[in-house]
């Protein structure tokens, strides 16, 4: 290949790379610069959105949930307009879509079935971000209603997802909504004790108790006879965010009043027959 022969190559390659490769750099460069400054601004109108929703102290659950719409929505729109600044038509992109939209739809129907469950939890309000609820075998606070997920921190401070039509489909235990909850408790009292002045002392502990509901009041009740002795319901009152508190300051109280009531410990007493 002789001098001139390159110099046409080189003369063809840098009218090629001229004429198209430079509107090529050009048009990715302006489709990141739009991709990253249009998350830039999702994210200032979603904060800008939160800010407007707590200022007029608005629900926290429903709040969340339009932060997550706003993100999702506007998001598309950007990626329809990158679409387009790259040179997609997005008349036939909309096409495309709506053909993907619909086999995703079609092999993903338990997706759409959770954003679907997600919507009918944040309208029926069956629970709302900070209540402590039970459903689909979990136990815990709710963090944040998704769109196709409730986040739940455990009590020993794990965070879980569950699927939105999961504990949609499902028994739903609210432990937040009512005021009080009450405790279950037993007491094993010994033969020989008065089981109503046991049960006179343990009322009168038990509203000493912190947290303690006044209204109502702790309930103690004779609850039956073993071969030990008789046994107690204790049964106190609390909300729920001092049930665990209260539950384990019962247990102390009834160990408390018996050991200065001078109780003896329980044994078992079994009357067998003498041979004739």
């Amino acid at each position: 290949m002789n001098g001139e022969t390159w110099q046409d190559w080189l003369a063809t390659l840098q009218r090629v790379g001229t004429e198209r490769g430079v509107p090529i750099v050009l048009t990715i460069v302006g489709a990141l610069a739009l991709w990253i400054f249009g998350r830039i601004a999702i994210r200032t109108i979603v904060r800008a959105l939160k800010a407007v929703l707590e200022r007029r102290a608005f629900d926290a659950t429903l709040s969340r949930y339009l932060q997550n719409i706003s993100n999702v929505g506007l998001t598309i729109l950007l990626a329809v307009a990158i679409l387009s600044v790259v040179g997609v038509e997005t008349t036939s992109f909309a096409a495309a879509f709506a053909a993907i939209g619909l086999a995703i739809g079609t092999a993903w129907g338990g997706l759409l079935a959770n954003l679907a469950a997600g919507a009918f939890l944040v309208v029926l309000r069956p629970y709302k971000v900070g209540d402590m609820i039970a459903a689909a075998g979990i136990t815990g606070v709710v963090h944040e209603i998704g769109l196709f997920a409730t986040t739940i921190d455990t009590a020993d401070n794990v965070r879980t997802f569950v699927g939105n039509n999961k504990i949609f489909a499902d028994n739903i235990i609210n432990y937040t909504t009512n005021p009080y909850r009450r405790i279950e408790l037993t007491a094993q009292l010994p033969h020989g004790v008065n089981p109503l002045e046991a049960i006179e002392k343990l009322k009168a502990r038990l509203a000493k108790i912190t947290n303690v509901a006044e209204k109502p009041a702790p309930d103690v009740d004779l609850l039956e006879f073993t071969t030990y002795g008789p046994v107690l319901a204790v049964r106190p009152y609390a909300h729920n965010d001092h049930y665990w508190p209260v539950y384990f300051r019962t247990n102390e109280a009834i160990v408390e009043v018996f050991r200065e009531a001078g109780y003896p410990v329980p044994e078992t007493h079994i009357r067998t027959r003498t041979a004739a």
